[in-house]
């Protein structure tokens, strides 16, 4: 399944690193960054959650929350966020219910060697539920501002 811009987004509900269940449903009314990456504490995906966690004040100004989604545990999650320093909540989908159904669980190959893995990817959702904007395949230098460029715009 491909979602796209317009298409209804997927609720959810995980466990989040701050301690709290986190739900698309409950953010209704403000928009909401939702990215996937691959796995806690790796270089892109540090760099990646370091952007984000730099530009929450400019988020929060545009009315938008962020929330990072990958299949680590909240044990994984929690040492991650205190490495870091990390006030955005990261989401554990351990279950890969959400990850599923955005599409991002997907074959990816290296040195040769197939297998399934998340592809780093963000939508962006509007106060409405609705997928604004979506970006597959991230590359992080550049990628938060350019969502922030967005959830300004809407």
């Amino acid at each position: 399944m491909s979602l796209e811009p317009g298409d209804i987004a997927p609720d959810f509900t995980l466990p989040g690193s701050t301690g709290e269940t986190l739900s698309l449903s409950s953010l209704r009314g403000r928009s909401v960054v939702l990215y996937f990456y691959p796995k806690d504490d790796t270089s892109g995906c540090t760099k990646e959650a370091i952007a984000f966690n730099g530009m929450r004040d400019a988020f929060a100004a545009a009315n938008t929350a962020i929330i990072g989604v990958s299949a680590d545990s909240m044990k994984s999650h929690e040492a991650f966020r205190d490495k870091y320093d990390l006030a955005i909540p990261l989401a554990s989908d351990e279950k890969k219910e959400a990850i599923e159904a955005y599409g991002v669980w997907v074959e990816k190959s290296m040195y040769g060697r197939k297998y399934f893995g998340i592809d780093r990817a963000t939508f962006l959702i509007n106060p409405e539920g609705k997928i604004a904007q979506v970006w597959r395949k991230v590359k992080v230098p550049g990628h938060a501002e350019a969502v922030l460029k967005e959830a300004q715009a809407l």
